[in-house]
């Protein structure tokens, strides 16, 4: 078996997410291709799109918010993601049973003897009229009922674990502040999500198009680095379902590697541009093993919320953004070169952010 080393799983990263080579794509069909962008800090997907797409316009981003053809809420992991309504529609009901057992392990103590089903129900009732409302309006408006919970562990469980809901605009409009209010997924888009997939045998399949989707956007990868994305344990089924559609490599560790025959796979020694990454973006955390992209020691920058960049395909500096100056912090040395087209970039994404108000860059020292 084919034994595919760090720096070519690098390259392949790289071309199926977008950072190889800006694309040519609408903005809904990057959405799509990506999986969802995670999406917690609610400017941090512009940035994300900016990176991988060739003249991108954040306006496109804000009009598919707007026209409900893309929206915000939690799903992989149980982080708020942007993905598409299609998506959304299509995935949640097999995303239920992660997410509520992960609001249960956050506030276990606070739940603990709450018969979920019941509170399911009334929140049902009172979310029905579409209103759009904070968590804490929603768990105030529940106390009454259900008072042991306590309101962040109530409201928490009701918008994250029980009823699919969607943060709505103006959140995640560009350079727009505005707090969370959510509505039921349902009245947003106007019909219910799809029901869970009728039992065919344990093959799963949801679980199989979210494991070609994952492929199609991080391959090759380990069966573990599809949990650590999706966050769902139970997709054996579904790539035993699909593993004849499948090739296999190994990695340096010995881990057997999936992927989708004709997913680019660039030889190793393809060039790779600077690249600024957004907090949290997937193209980190979406694995188990993150030793494509990034150090071990530098791990858990992306789990903390902070901002990367790459320089030849790896993660080498951090970058904040002052006064409309993108500040740029090396991890390690930096070449003359390197220096000059992280220089280039951040000055490119500073322009970008400030809608053309700035184009400075500072690249300090490591």
């Amino acid at each position: 078996m084919t034994v595919l080393g760090a720096r070519a799983l690098n390259r392949a990263t790289l071309a199926r997410q977008l950072l190889l080579d800006r694309a040519d794509l609408p903005v809904l069909d990057a959405v799509a291709h990506l999986g969802g962008l995670q999406a917690q800090e609610p400017q941090e997907p512009f940035t994300g799109l900016w990176s991988r797409l060739r003249a991108f316009d954040p306006a496109a981003l804000s009009g598919l918010l707007l026209e409900r053809a893309v929206v915000r809420t939690h799903l992989m992991r149980r982080t708020v993601h942007l993905v598409t309504a299609a998506d959304a529609l299509a995935w949640r009901a097999r995303h239920d049973p992660m997410l509520r057992q992960r609001v249960l392990g956050a506030y276990r103590r606070e739940l603990a003897g709450v018969d979920l089903d019941r509170l399911a129900a009334d929140a049902r009732v009172l979310l029905a009229d579409g209103e759009p409302r904070t968590t804490a309006e929603i768990a105030a408006a529940l106390a009454a009922r259900w008072p042991e919970p306590g309101p962040r562990a109530l409201g928490e469980m009701v918008i994250a674990g029980l009823v699919p809901t969607v943060q709505v605009p103006p959140r995640g409009l560009w350079r727009t502040r505005a707090g969370v209010r959510t509505v039921p997924l349902s009245a947003w888009l106007g019909r219910d999500a799809d029901p869970p997939a009728a039992d065919d045998g344990g093959a799963d399949p949801v679980g199989r198009q979210l494991v070609r989707r994952y492929l199609a956007a991080y391959g090759p990868a380990a069966t573990a680095d599809v949990r650590a994305w999706s966050g769902l344990a139970g997709l054996p089924a579904a790539v035993a379902a699909i593993r004849d559609e499948l090739v296999s490599f190994r990695d340096e560790r010995g881990r057997e590697l999936l992927d989708l025959p004709g997913a680019p796979r660039p030889a190793e020694d393809t060039p790779a541009p600077v690249r600024f990454l957004p907090a949290f973006d997937n193209a980190i955390l979406g694995y188990d093993d993150r030793s494509r992209i990034i150090d071990d020691a530098h791990r858990n920058l992306s789990v903390a919320g902070e901002r990367v960049v790459l320089v030849d395909g790896r993660v080498a500096a951090t970058w904040t953004v002052t006064g409309g100056a993108v500040t740029v912090t090396p991890l390690r040395a930096l070449g003359r070169a390197d220096r000059a087209a992280v220089a280039d970039e951040g000055g490119a994404l500073a322009a970008f952010l400030s809608g053309g108000d700035s184009d400075r860059v500072e690249v300090a020292s490591a």
